[in-house]
């Protein structure tokens, strides 16, 4: 199996424990009389399988990332590491261009001559140039890891 099918098949399971525990709350209690929507123990029951599956899939797909060479990037932990950093950089970068250009503060603008003016701490063409940079940095890592995802297989 490769990596992406991995890790496709952890977001089902993700997504699966998330409705089991959705349809566990809603049946956990019922009115005396009347018999609940779901039988709730096996309902339990269901979820404890697929979490043992999830764990299982997280610990092997972390094996792999750990293992993984692709290059310049290192592993594939690096690589994701990486790809988090850049994100939050962007994040920050965008938004520290936003408020200084007043983009944040939605329409509370100068409204009289007499009101004082807000000035920029920051240079906003700058900043949003170097948040491009950051981006194409971050897309290019995201081909790279994409692809890795889907050439590496998954380890035991």
């Amino acid at each position: 199996m490769k990596l992406a099918e991995a890790l496709s098949q952890r977001a089902d399971a993700v997504r699966r424990v998330e409705q089991l525990r959705t349809r566990v709350t809603h049946s956990a209690r019922f009115h005396e009389g009347e018999e609940p929507a779901e039988d709730a123990v096996a309902l339990l029951a269901e979820s404890e399988e697929v979490l043992a599956e999830l764990q299982d899939l997280i610990r092997r797909i972390n094996r792999t990332n750990s293992a993984a060479e692709i290059g310049a990037d290192g592993t594939l932990t690096d690589a994701l590491a990486r790809r988090d950093v850049l994100r939050m950089h962007h994040a920050v970068l965008t938004s520290a261009a936003d408020a200084a250009s007043g983009r944040a503060e939605h329409g509370f603008g100068r409204q009289m001559r007499s009101e004082l003016r807000m000035l920029s701490a920051l240079p906003v063409a700058e900043l949003r140039q170097r948040a491009d940079g950051v981006a194409r940095d971050l897309r290019d890592l995201d081909v790279r890891v994409q692809r890795a995802n889907w050439e590496v297989d998954l380890l035991d």
